[in-house]
Order: structure tokens, then C-alpha cells, then sequence
């Protein structure tokens, strides 16, 4: 009887083992994944931050504070706004290319889930395609689209919005609709994913209590589709906020962003530690936004696939 127990325990701590290394050996490549390629750049980035800055670029010892100080706008010839006045502009230029795609995704992705099921895959294809495209080729197409004397830009000039011999491109106002078009798949496709699930059983249940449409929609539609608004919003807000391509071709040197500047410091203005600690800033940017995500989605009331 106790060989029969041992027997059985021994099989039983040989399946745990078991067991464990198929968990180990699943999650393992993911984890080696993260440390390659997230948390050895990230330290490798914050020791350049505090390294000086050399004769040609590279980074040196002793460790300093002169990135962050030159970041904040401080340099050999006194403070200028000029660092501060680009990661203003970035976060404006991410806010409002965020409330934008969620404006048009939030109907949009309404509308798809409202059609006939044979109908909706089409729709999304037309959704995704654009994305099929090179981000760099699209930009130039944009820059077709809005240059002087194309049709858009005669139509601004004829509404008095812009100077006749200007176009909407170079422009504030082009790279914010280029981003727009860019991230529009971005939050259509979670916010289509959570109208699938939509349980309409809660929306009569808000008009049988004589709910108006604005109460119907804040306490039986929204919280049912944060997950999908908010996992939008961070696939969105993201890379929108470290974009480089775009205010590069269409802002003309008018919609400087932070991802420029981290850009520029490592190739043309040859200064890595200001590179690495605008990279840094970048990367506090997106935890704070994270977490401020995060607050919301408990706010509004939504599921724990809402909190991010």
C-alpha cells in the first residue's frame, strides 16, 4: 500500500515538473523577446543619458546631469523654450489625433457592426488596406493631395483659410490629418471587436427605465465598449506621440516633434545623451498616460478588460 502511495506521489511531482517546464518553454521566448529588445535598450539608454557628450557625438564619461539640463532648455548661450515648446507640441499634436481617429472609429466602427454579416469583412478590408501601403509612400501621397494648386489647397484658399499661393501642405494642419488617416485602423478594429459583444439586452433595459439616448448610451453602451476605446487609444496615443516619418515630410520644419528631435540628436546634431534622455522623456510620457488611461477606464466604469 505505501509503494502504491510513493508510486503515486512520484507521479504526481513528475507531472507538476512536467507541467512547469511546458510553461517555462511557452513563456519563455516571450520573455527573452522583452529583455532583448525592451529592457537592455531602455538601460542602455539611460546610461547614455547621464554620459557626456563627446567630441563626435558618442557618448563618454563622467556621468552628468547636461542632457536633461540641455532638454529642459538650458545651454552655453542660456535657456530657450525651443525642447519644451516641441514636447508641447507633441503632446497637442497626440491629443488631437487621438480625439479625432476616436470620433471617426466610434460610429464608424458602429456602423460595420449594423450591416449584414456578409458585408462586414469587406468593410473592414476597406478600413485596413490604406495601412498595406508604406507609411513613407503615403505621406508623399498626402503631400500630392495638399500641395499649392492641388484642389484641396484652392478650396482653403477660396475660404479664406490659407493665402493663395500657399497649400495645406507643409502644415501643422497635414500632419495632423495624415496621422489621422494612419491610426484611423488602429481604433476601428478593437472598438469593432467590442460592438460584436455588445449586449443590447442593457441598452432596452436602460429605455424600458425611460433612459434619454445620451443616458442610454453613458450607462449601457460606453462602459460595454471602453475595453475597445481604450485599447484604441493606446495603440493610437503611442506611436502618434513618437512619430517621426510624418512631421518629418509633411510638417516642412513646422510640426517639429519629440520623435524628430530624438532623431536628430543621434544622427545629424551628433549628441547622444540628449537623444537618450529625450528617449527617456518619451518613455515617462507613455507610463504617465498609461496609468492616467488606467484611472479613467475605473472612472467610467469599466471592466477589468478596460484597465489597462
Amino acid at each position: 500500500m505505501n509503494d502504491t502511495v510513493l508510486s503515486g506521489q512520484r507521479l504526481q511531482r513528475r507531472r507538476q515538473r512536467f507541467a512547469a517546464l511546458h510553461v517555462l518553454g511557452t513563456i519563455a521566448p516571450g520573455i527573452l523577446w522583452i529583455i532583448v529588445f525592451l529592457i537592455l535598450p531602455s538601460v542602455f539608454l539611460i546610461s547614455v543619458a547621464f554620459m557626456s557628450n563627446g567630441p563626435y557625438g558618442t557618448p563618454e564619461m563622467p556621468l552628468t546631469f547636461d542632457a536633461f539640463r540641455q532638454l529642459a532648455g538650458f545651454g552655453i548661450l542660456g535657456w530657450s523654450p525651443g525642447n519644451l515648446a516641441t514636447l508641447g507640441r507633441s503632446l497637442w499634436q497626440t491629443l488631437i489625433t487621438t480625439i479625432s481617429v476616436s470620433v471617426i472609429a466610434y460610429p464608424l466602427a458602429f456602423y460595420i457592426t449594423t450591416r449584414r454579416p456578409a458585408s462586414r469583412p469587406v468593410m473592414l478590408l476597406l478600413v485596413i488596406v490604406p495601412s498595406w501601403t508604406n507609411q513613407v509612400i503615403r505621406a508623399y501621397g498626402w503631400m500630392t493631395l495638399l500641395e499649392p494648386g492641388s484642389l484641396p489647397s484652392r478650396i482653403a484658399a477660396g475660404l479664406g483659410l490659407i493665402p493663395e499661393h500657399l497649400g495645406l501642405y507643409p502644415s501643422n494642419f497635414a500632419v495632423g490629418l495624415s496621422l489621422v488617416y494612419n491610426f484611423l485602423p488602429f481604433m476601428t478594429l478593437p472598438l469593432y471587436a467590442a460592438f460584436e459583444r455588445l449586449d443590447y439586452a442593457q441598452v432596452e433595459a436602460a429605455r424600458d427605465l425611460y433612459a434619454n439616448q445620451f443616458r442610454t448610451f453613458w450607462h449601457a453602451v460606453l462602459p460595454q465598449t471602453l475595453p475597445g476605446l481604450m485599447a484604441g487609444i493606446v495603440l493610437v496615443s503611442i506611436p502618434a506621440f513618437g512619430m517621426f516619418v510624418i512631421p518629418k515630410l509633411l510638417g516642412g520644419g513646422k510640426a517639429f516633434m519629440l520623435g524628430n528631435l530624438v532623431a536628430n540628436q543621434f544622427t545629424i546634431a551628433s549628441n547622444w545623451p540628449l537623444g537618450a534622455a529625450a528617449s527617456i522623456l518619451m518613455l515617462l510620457a507613455t507610463f504617465v498616460g498609461l496609468a492616467i488611461f488606467r484611472r479613467m477606464g475605473r472612472q467610467l466604469g469599466g471592466t477589468e478588460a478596460a484597465v489597462i
